[in-house]
């Protein structure tokens, strides 16, 4: 059970937590959600056989707020999905790059900012995007104000996590 995550979502399937495998096991038993998915595995105790979930749901709605998304390295990175957005090479190795530059009175705001590779970032300096004879793949937008964020690898692992977390990824 060490190391096993569980989808934890609202009563109305909006995803809310990942939690752990025992916390998880926790809740069930006071009677505080279902089982969806079952996991790998079971918990066996002196009187009872529990099946290990692997998402599960809570029976009353929780209200909470929309987090939004704070302009940081990652989320830029994530936003344009590691991709370069004036050449399109994917990398890992990435800087941020402002479309109007700062001392220019461009603004740090998810529309001003996008990655790009170092070479690229090099090449356009402190010009504009037209001044350096570069073009843009797309408009940057703000990434849209999703009710929870799990990571991509984690969702490598937990296959049968799509279904419950695709129709939260096209806005609710």
């Amino acid at each position: 059970m060490d190391g096993h995550v569980v989808l934890l979502l609202n009563q109305n399937y909006e995803p809310l937590n990942v939690c752990s495998g025992r916390r998880a096991i926790v809740l069930l038993l006071r009677g505080k959600v279902e089982i969806l998915e079952n996991g790998s595995g079971e918990i066996r105790t002196v009187s009872a056989i529990y099946p290990l979930p692997s998402v599960i749901r809570l029976v009353y709605l929780v209200r909470r707020p929309r987090p939004q998304r704070r302009l940081t390295h990652a989320e830029v990175f994530n936003r344009d999905k590691y991709t370069c957005q004036y050449c399109g090479r994917q990398t890992k190795e990435l800087t941020i790059d402002h479309i109007v530059p700062r001392y220019r009175g461009g603004e740090h705001t998810w529309e001003n900012v996008i990655s790009a590779c170092i070479l690229c970032n090099r090449k356009k300096a402190g010009r504009t995007p037209s001044e350096a004879g570069m073009k843009l793949i797309g408009k940057p937008l703000p990434p849209p104000s999703s009710p929870f964020y799990i990571p991509y690898s984690c969702l490598q692992a937990h296959e049968e996590w799509g279904k419950f977390l695709t129709i939260w990824e096209r806005g609710g």
